[in-house]
């Protein structure tokens, strides 16, 4: 019964990892092709995948800790799984490790893109300070506020 509980969290987890990965790299092609009209759609699902992903592990950390029999003090996945028979543990540690390699890959992605996302940014408020100085590096409304420098998207007037 704690195997097949286990799994079933486990194989959800790394559906929805499976799942991020895919939004997160519609993201990156909306990004590149500057493709801005479901970009903020595309975080607000993005965010409530990670509050999905956020309750599945909290889910699974309970069940992790509540294993029985855990020996010199270990608890967590592999006290569970060494308890098992071997080809339950076997099954239940590859998609573990799968798990854990997905996520990792996805972080990476994740970081990656924001590091792209946070360079282009700071490009583009270098550009303004030196092409505009009298703005002092402000950016204004077409009704004349100024407007704070965040992700949102920005049209340019092509002619100078």
């Amino acid at each position: 019964m704690v195997f097949e509980k286990c799994r079933d969290i486990l194989l959800k987890e790394s559906e929805l990892v499976q799942r991020i990965a895919c939004l997160q790299n519609l993201i990156k092609e909306a990004v590149i092709s500057r493709d801005w009209t479901d970009f903020e759609n595309h975080f607000s699902a993005l965010k409530g995948m990670g509050e999905e992903f956020t309750a599945l592990e909290t889910e699974r950390e309970r069940l992790f800790s509540a294993s029985p029999g855990e020996e010199n003090g270990a608890s967590g996945f592999y006290a569970l799984a060494v308890q098992l028979p071997e080809l339950q543990r076997g099954e239940l540690t590859a998609i573990y490790r799968s798990l854990k390699l997905e996520t990792l890959r996805v972080r990476i992605a994740g970081e990656a893109l924001m590091s792209y996302i946070s360079e282009a940014r700071s490009t583009i408020a270098g550009f303004f300070n030196i092409a505009f100085p009298d703005r002092g590096g402000k950016i204004y409304t077409p009704h004349g506020t100024p407007f704070s420098h965040d992700m949102r998207s920005m049209i340019l007037n092509r002619r100078f």
